[in-house]
């Protein structure tokens, strides 16, 4: 299986450095996202949600300002709601999020990419 490999990616996060050198380490070079400059759209959020099979509200960072200022602890917030409130403000998405394929997984820790392979 040769899908090309893809990291959202924050270089200021430890724990993104770390994983994208396991990645490295493995001889691995992935597509490098940086989606606090480029964040993915609702649809291409959405389609990386079902990947790792989580829910909206499970890949938000909710200890970040921004969660509580906008009130997203509120559980009447839809999925759509979420979504956007990520897509607005990128850095209430949890990272690093590593993708192959139909698959992904959250480098938290780093180890997990270890399921894409």
């Amino acid at each position: 299986m040769t899908d090309s490999i893809q990291i959202l990616h924050n270089p200021r996060c430890s724990k993104s450095r770390q994983t994208l050198a396991l990645l490295e380490a493995k001889g691995i070079e992935p597509e490098v996202i940086l989606y606090l400059d480029t964040p993915p759209t609702a649809q291409e959020l959405a389609v990386i949600i079902q990947k790792l099979g989580i829910t909206p509200r499970e890949l938000m960072r909710n200890k970040e300002t921004e969660f509580k200022d906008q009130g997203l602890k509120d559980p009447e917030l839809s999925d759509a709601q979420l979504i956007e409130a990520m897509i607005n403000t990128p850095k209430l998405i949890e990272r690093p999020i590593v993708i192959r394929g139909d698959k992904a997984v959250l480098g938290r820790p780093p180890e997990n990419i270890d399921e894409l392979f």
